[in-house]
């Protein structure tokens, strides 16, 4: 009995151990498919680095001239309301370019527009 025991020991660490014929060749492809998608990563990371290089040295001359076309447009002529020059008493022109109607406009069209721009400037609004 313990030679069958020992010999069935010796099988079954031997089946373990064998390595199919087909196994080393297996590998070896795996092997260079793993090295060719490591040189892949790092050709794709060296284009990426290379590349924020290129951008940070032309982001220089970039800034400074969307700074200055910045400064170029002034604010009031991006807002819709009436900034500017208060008379000393306030004419029909003047209270027509606050409220944002025509100086001809009607009662309803004034009292709306004043509604509307008392309304966005009221401190309890929100």
């Amino acid at each position: 009995m313990e030679g069958a025991a020992a010999a069935s020991e010796g099988l079954r660490y031997a089946e373990y151990a064998r390595v199919p014929t087909g196994a080393g060749k297996g590998q070896a492809e795996l092997d260079r498919g793993l090295a060719r998608t490591m040189i892949a990563v790092g050709l794709g990371v060296a284009t990426v680095a290379f590349a924020g290089r290129y951008a940070f040295h032309l982001w220089k001359p970039l800034e400074q001239a969307i700074t200055e076309t910045a400064k170029r447009i002034s604010t009031s002529s991006l807002s819709s309301y009436y900034k500017g020059g208060f008379e000393q008493k306030m004419s029909r022109r003047e209270a027509s370019l606050i409220l944002g109607v025509s100086p001809s406009a009607d009662k309803a069209k004034i009292r709306t527009a004043h509604r509307r721009i008392m309304i966005l400037n009221h401190p309890d609004k929100g």
